[in-house]
């Protein structure tokens, strides 16, 4: 095991199995071959990888791909858009069946297409969790529909009720929807007032760009859960968490 110095004063970070601090991974299609070397230095610092959108049911590799991150400790998670497609096309008995055998340990349930009726996610939710831990996510990625804070915290609450291990807040891999502005800028009302309404430990806040991540540990402290983290990018947020970068270093 790697002898990590101790001598810097840094905050604390729980070890895994966490509770708070979740690093949620997305998976772009990273090669196999490439996977074992990043885990290598990244394996303790990351809880969730979700295999993006439907790249799994394209990936010829996914069986190897699954049974790489489990290894290393991390739960293993359907994109909710591949769900979406398999709800809508009157699949998803398939899609629970297909999932199992590869060994998915986790889905993420959401409705960013907007295709769902209303209630359908609830009862997804709750159907799933008997089978797979259900991360539920909550917003769209359509940038032209207003996002209301109470509309998603109550959705968020009704997602732990049915069922949810986590809740997750919408930003897309772009960074420039629901949690954000087209900028990208952190819309600071809405996760204020979703943190104020939903239990913080349970929220995911989907934060892929440096910035994003930066805002949310200072505002939040090393502990925050933080979705769609590029897969080369663990080691960097950690030292966002830490305050082993100018971002969020703070002088003694």
């Amino acid at each position: 095991m790697w002898d990590r110095p101790d001598f810097l004063r840094l905050p604390k970070r729980s070890g895994k199995p966490r509770s708070a601090g979740v690093t949620h991974v997305l998976d772009k299609g990273t090669p196999p071959v490439a996977l074992d070397g990043i885990l290598t230095s990244t394996a303790d610092l990351a809880d969730i990888v979700k295999i993006g959108w439907g790249i799994g049911y394209l990936d010829p590799s996914l069986k190897h791909r699954v049974a790489t991150y489990q290894r290393a400790g991390l739960l293993v998670s359907l994109g909710g858009t591949l769900l979406e497609i398999a709800v809508a096309q009157g699949e998803l008995a398939a899609l629970r069946r297909w999932a199992a055998a590869t060994g998915i340990d986790a889905v993420e349930v959401s409705d960013g297409l907007g295709w769902l009726p209303a209630g359908r996610q609830r009862a997804l939710v709750a159907e799933l969790s008997a089978d797979f831990v259900v991360l539920a996510e909550v917003g769209v990625k359509d940038a032209a529909i207003p996002v209301a804070a109470e509309v998603w915290a109550e959705e968020m609450n009704a997602d732990l009720a049915a069922g949810a291990t986590w809740v997750v807040a919408e930003g897309r891999e772009s960074g420039t929807v629901g949690l954000y502005d087209p900028d990208g800028a952190v819309r600071t009302d809405l996760v204020e007032e979703l943190v104020g309404a939903v239990p913080a430990d349970r929220v995911i806040f989907e934060a892929p760009t440096k910035a994003q991540q930066a805002w949310f540990v200072r505002r939040f402290g090393a502990e925050v859960n933080l979705g769609n983290i590029a897969v080369d990018d663990v080691l960097a947020l950690e030292t966002l968490r830490l305050g082993l970068r100018a971002d969020t270093a703070v002088r003694p």
